[in-house]
């Protein structure tokens, strides 16, 4: 940077909100409801609300209608109700369907929505603004501001036109510091500032591990006559063997569209397995490739998901702010349902945030909001399923699976779990073992119809990243990338990465050579995950780039 710093503009809030997902837009919401006069503005790192947005998603609507008791009388994307629901254990060449009796009652979907989550965004914006919320959209926070005491008091948006040497460009222009009584980090999967807050107060002590998922996603339109609209369908086991945790979803929404994906729990062990290679697979499936025949891939997109559930939770409140949403890890990993419990903890956060300033308190920890998390709604929700993950990855898909069936129903009938509560084991990089101890996997050359690379489904995921900025994915130790993770791990990031942003290149008979292509990146956050050595760090590029989702 230049020798003479350029001062930094800022602004006053009383809330100030990273992340314009579910959780962000709630807590604006609710904090504009309780006190239509407080200042909250809400930072949103995607060109647009909703560019950035991943879900499946089946939205469970219990916390809108708390939000929004009268959005069922109004004009909203939520449209598609869910009329059927199936699950099943894949073969290679068949299936056997699962009695839905059988299923805990959780696990039932028939009030809720098949829904485009980034619309559904889109639309808590509009309720935002129309509340008097400031919304600045293409705005990434970078950095973590502190007074004095080391209380959270904001934070600033990254500096525009700074080239890949870190020198300012003619464009540059120094990011804004938006200062805030109260500060919610809500930035969706291994937010870079949510780690950074996370370490600094040691939110984690006393927490199991966090756990993740990869999912990737397709939008397709289908042959008219094999529409079902309101289907929804979950599959387990194949491709994926025994030993590694998974499985499908299909989503079928209104006018001939259906969202076809799939999920690979991060703590899988072979570094030869590639998640976006077992997606391809999965869709040449004889049930899938039947559905999709004829039918046209519309759009492409993947994401981290959270999976570490009751006992990974860290602390949520700190000096001046809180963690929200998937910053906060809430998602229920056998529901594979997050959104409900985002929005709950936005609302949650926002009353004890309105409560402290109607005391004119500020910068303090919002007590209230951790102590009351696991008693309220989100609680109820993830104590029931919280030994559902540890099983699968203790005892594989089939036993597993079944004892967590087992054990989700004799939570429902009598509270109680005979394996109390499990932990987690190693974290999902230090899963991953040396490619030694495995076979490499050789994934079908894809069709470019029913299975397609990944710079065919990246260029559909609308990415865009100004090449002459600092790259955003940061080796710390590029010799130790060489050393390990290429000549231990076979390069597993080659094969992680759902984007083909990784590629280790062999030139000319020398040392292969570690090559970013930063501007791949949709921002699924795996990287940050699933790296070995914990070698890689993903924080944000300039506000606005990456996926632009349209209706993801």
């Amino acid at each position: 940077m230049s020798e003479v710093e350029v001062e930094r503009e800022s602004m006053e809030f009383d809330v100030v909100i990273v992340g314009a997902g579910p959780a962000g837009l709630a807590a604006a919401i609710r904090l504009k409801q309780l006190d239509p006069d407080r200042s909250v503005v809400v930072l949103e790192k995607g060109a647009e609300v909703g560019a950035h947005i991943l879900s499946g998603c089946v939205l469970d609507p219990s916390s809108l209608d708390e939000l929004l008791p009268e959005w069922r009388e109004e004009e909203t994307p939520i449209r598609q109700k869910v009329t059927e629901d199936r699950f099943y254990l894949y073969g290679p060449h068949g299936r056997l369907r699962l009695p839905n009796f059988a299923m805990p009652k959780l696990m039932d979907n028939h009030e809720n929505f098949v829904v485009s989550l980034g619309l559904v965004t889109k639309w808590l914006a509009e309720q935002a603004e129309g509340l008097g919320v400031e919304i600045y959209p293409g705005f990434a926070a970078q950095e973590l501001l502190f007074d004095e005491e080391d209380r959270l008091v904001g934070v600033a948006t990254g500096d525009m036109g700074v080239g890949r040497d870190g020198q300012p460009t003619a464009n540059y222009q120094r990011g804004m510091a938006l200062l805030g009584k109260y500060t919610f980090i809500g930035e969706g999967v291994r937010g870079s500032l949510a780690k950074q807050v996370t370490a600094k107060y040691g939110l984690s002590e006393g927490r199991d591990h966090p756990k993740f998922g990869l999912g990737v996603k397709e939008l397709w339109e289908i042959d008219p006559a094999r529409h079902k609209p309101g289907l929804i369908q979950h599959s387990f086991g194949w491709p994926l063997d025994a030993r590694t945790g998974g499985g499908s979803f299909v989503y079928h929404l209104p006018d001939n569209q259906v969202y076809v994906g799939f999920v690979v729990h991060l703590n899988y062990k072979n570094p030869y397995l590639s998640p976006f290679g077992e997606f391809q697979r999965f869709k040449t499936h004889p049930d899938i490739a039947e559905l999709l025949e004829g039918g046209k891939r519309l759009a492409y997109g993947a994401r981290a998901i959270t999976e570490g559930g009751w006992q990974s939770v860290p602390r949520l409140a700190f000096p001046g702010g809180a963690l929200i949403g998937c910053s906060a890890g809430l998602v229920n990993v056998p529901r594979i349902k997050g959104v409900h419990n985002a929005i709950a903890s936005g609302m949650q956060a926002a009353e004890a945030a309105a409560a402290a300033l109607g005391e004119e308190r500020a910068h303090d920890v919002l007590q209230s909001y951790e102590d009351g998390w696991r008693a309220s709604s989100i609680g109820r929700d993830l104590k029931p399923v919280r030994n559902v993950k540890p099983l699968w990855s203790k005892f594989g898909t089939i036993l597993g699976v079944g004892l967590g069936g087992l054990d989700m129903w004799l939570n429902a009938l009598t509270g109680w779990s005979p394996f109390g509560t499990m932990g987690h084991g190693k974290t999902d990089a230090a899963s991953t073992e040396p490619a030694a101890r495995h076979k490499p996997i050789e994934y079908p050359k894809p069709d470019g119809t029913l299975t397609f690379d990944k710079t065919a489904s990246v260029f559909l995921s609308n990415t865009n990243h100004e090449e002459d900025q600092p790259v955003h994915l940061q080796v710390k130790d590029m010799e130790l990338q060489k050393r390990s993770e290429h000549d231990v791990y076979a390069g597993l990031s080659q094969r992680y990465c759902p984007a083909g942003v990784y590629e280790w290149l062999e030139e000319g008979g020398g040392e292969p050579r570690y090559q970013i292509n930063a501007q791949n990146c949709v921002h699924c956050k795996t990287c940050d995950i699933k790296d070995p050595n914990g070698n890689i760090t993903w924080v944000t590029p300039q506000g606005g780039e990456g996926p632009v989702y349209q209706t993801m």
